[in-house]
């Protein structure tokens, strides 16, 4: 199963606390998380040979070991988790096993791979525009995007800090809920589930079979939801158009990686594997102009979109807007697919809202994941509902 783990793997797995909620549980996390004495690589080679070891574990890794879990390995990921596809030129695709031959999504690639083979009980990722969800999506198994702010990031590396997340990625409902009882914090907002929103505008963007699937999903799973209402959750005037709202969120993303990760690039010319190379050649020409220009959408957005989602509801929406694209499919068509993708992803990261992608059955074979779209500090809310809908997954389609 080395498919699935960085070459600067651990050489052991970390000792952790004999008991905890956790206990006996094994954990894989994506090569963005500090451990002492280890390097985080970022998916990049001349990052992790610029880099040095870490003095002391993250938050999150230590909240794990504290709590039970053995982590028992680094997994791969897009360099500076800067794509969904989940391909890395350096350390090779991690395999997808409930979709072979196709790509398992990104950027948290390995993590995704690992959960959906057996390889461990859960997964660290991160979501910044999608990648937890879409990697849950194609891998077929469960994947939550936190509310931003909820999980601390210290000493995780950064993408674009004005929607990173910590996420986390399991084949089981009840250990995907586990995992959040240790690492939430911050305010929680309980309440109960009362509304559904259905985004047609999201719908929209899916293919036929994959849209019909996840409809087909949503009408068998009505004894555990509120009866459902109809939206379009980006709607009412030019900057509240999907579109509109995925370039807001692709400028920010690649003003803010350019601030991280531009005066390194600059400075040691690393080497990028394609669609990397030239997303950040892009970043590096963002100017103060263009990106405040977007943070004045983000602003608009973020208040539009949690208008819509007071506590109590949760919207539906496809997860991705198709089955994994096959391994060599062509740079273009690739590209186009991120586009598709953003127009999905984007809505939460505006939002700085919880969402999970839960594995909602098959298309061709292929995996395919509902999302349900949560309001701000409803992490806890989402999980439960992903336990409850548990037991309907599994539907299929040719």
């Amino acid at each position: 199963m080395s498919g699935f783990f960085v070459p600067h793997d651990l050489k052991r797995p970390l000792k952790s606390a004999a008991t905890g909620p956790l206990a006996g549980l094994s954990a894989v996390v994506k090569d963005m998380y500090a451990i002492a004495g280890e390097r985080a690589g970022g998916g990049n080679p001349d990052w992790l040979a610029n880099a040095t070891p870490a003095t002391a574990h993250c938050t999150v890794v230590e909240k794990l070991l504290a709590a039970g879990a053995t982590i028992a390995g680094k997994t791969i990921c897009d360099e500076f988790f800067y794509s969904v596809a989940g391909q890395n030129a350096h350390y090779g695709t991690p395999p997808n096993i409930r979709a072979p031959g196709r790509i398992p999504g990104g950027s948290s690639s390995g993590s995704a791979a690992a959960a959906a083979a057996g390889a461990c009980d859960f997964a660290m990722g991160s979501d910044t525009g999608g990648s937890v969800r879409i990697p849950a999506s194609l891998c077929g198994i469960y994947g939550i995007r936190t509310t931003h702010g909820r999980v601390d990031t210290k000493g995780v590396m950064d993408m674009s800090p004005s929607f990173d997340t910590v996420g986390w990625l399991a084949a089981t409902a009840g250990v995907f809920r586990k995992v959040g009882h240790v690492l939430l914090g911050g305010a929680a907002a309980p309440a109960s589930i009362r509304n559904l929103l259905i985004a047609d505008d999201a719908f929209e963007q899916a293919d036929e079979p994959v849209a019909e699937l996840l409809s087909d999903a949503l009408s068998a799973m009505a004894d555990a939801l509120p009866k459902p209402q109809h939206i379009r959750i980006a709607s009412g005037s030019m900057d509240r158009t999907l579109d509109y709202w995925r370039d807001a969120v692709r400028i920010i993303q690649a003003s803010e990686i350019w601030q991280v990760y531009g005066r390194f690039v600059e400075e040691k010319h690393p080497r990028f594997g394609p669609g990397v190379a030239e997303r950040m050649q892009a970043a590096s020409k963002i100017g103060k102009a263009e990106a405040d220009a977007a943070r004045k959408v983000h602003a608009a957005a973020r208040e539009h979109i949690r208008a819509q989602i007071p506590p109590g509801t949760v919207v539906a929406l496809p997860s991705a807007p198709c089955i994994a694209p096959r391994i060599d499919t062509p740079a273009a068509e690739m590209d186009a697919y991120r586009t598709r993708v953003m127009r999905l992803t984007c809505i939460a990261g505006l939002g700085g809202l919880p969402q999970v992608s839960i594995p909602a059955g098959t298309v061709a074979g292929c995996p395919v994941g509902l999302s349900l779209i949560g309001w701000a500090g409803g992490d806890e809310a989402l999980l439960d509902l992903a336990v409850t809908l548990s037991k309907h997954c599994g539907m299929t389609r040719d």
